[in-house]
């Protein structure tokens, strides 16, 4: 029996889930196999707020539709909490803690055993405290690591199940974009999301604008460098991301890095 059919078969145990769904490669091929294992006793469940882009929304409503699940959308302040937008090291513990809780409530009330989620082997690498904040919750799934299936495992079941998203770039909340210790904001998580949308349309691939408060610190793969240096898409970025707000606009030129913003935390 491969991945795909263990995961399946996994999932038919819990006998009904709801899965915490953003309408990326991971949750989208874990609502796919619980749609297939579980058909009508499986649900997706969207928590939108500021820390989502409208175009991931959207991606997220596309998806599930696609794919057959039926899909509840929730709206959750994120930003209600204190120690979230403080955003110390322990920002993603808060966040998860909170929407958690908020999904676990949704799960009693309306019957559900699990709560699935779609972290992966990969994740054991990177520093992720909001993976400490899911062992909280005894309700809590995540099926992916408990198979140990890896990104590119999960990539590939996406592709055998004809989901576009399989090759969809990985992604992270907007707050993730914020260095250490800068208080997490409507006006900067918009700030970030305008800034990713101008620069787009000129890059292929993963890319970031990290926001170090008056500094816009933009990220993309290596391969990508000579397209945005390029003078006039560099001279037109510039000017628009301090339209923006920011006094000085930078690209890293180590290219883009997954968790970056937690280089600060190594000793």
């Amino acid at each position: 029996m491969n991945k795909q059919q263990q995961l399946i078969e996994l999932i038919k145990s819990y006998k009904s889930v709801a899965i915490a769904f953003s309408g990326g490669v991971d949750s989208s091929a874990l609502a796919k196999a619980c749609f297939l294992a579980l058909g009508d006793k499986a649900i997706a469940i969207t928590a939108v707020s500021s820390l989502m882009t409208e175009t991931e929304i959207n991606d997220a409503k596309n998806i599930a539709k696609l794919i057959g699940i039926r899909h509840e959308i929730f709206h959750f302040n994120d930003l209600a909490d204190d120690k979230f937008i403080a955003n110390d090291k322990m920002r993603c513990y808060h966040c998860h803690i909170n929407r958690f809780k908020f999904m676990e409530d949704f799960c009693q009330k309306n019957n559900y055993n699990y709560l699935l989620e779609g972290s992966n082997e990969d994740d054991k690498s990177d520093y992720r405290p909001g993976m400490i904040a899911l062992k909280e919750f005894e309700i809590v799934k995540s099926p992916f690591l408990e198979l140990h299936i890896t990104k590119d495992e999960i990539r590939q079941m996406a592709k055998n199940w004809n989901l576009p998203v399989w090759n969809k770039p990985s992604s992270a909340c907007l707050a993730s974009r914020l260095a250490y210790g800068i208080e997490i904001t409507p006006e900067k998580l918009n700030q970030i999301a305008q800034a990713e949308a101008i620069i787009r349309p000129f890059v292929n691939g993963q890319m970031r604008v990290r926001h170090h408060g008056d500094l816009a610190r933009i990220e993309v793969e290596d391969n990508q460098l000579s397209k945005i240096l390029e003078p006039k898409t560099k001279n037109l970025i510039n000017t628009k991301l301090k339209e923006l707000g920011f006094k000085f606009v930078t690209i890293d030129l180590t290219g883009y890095q997954k968790g970056s913003n937690n280089t600060v935390l190594q000793n």
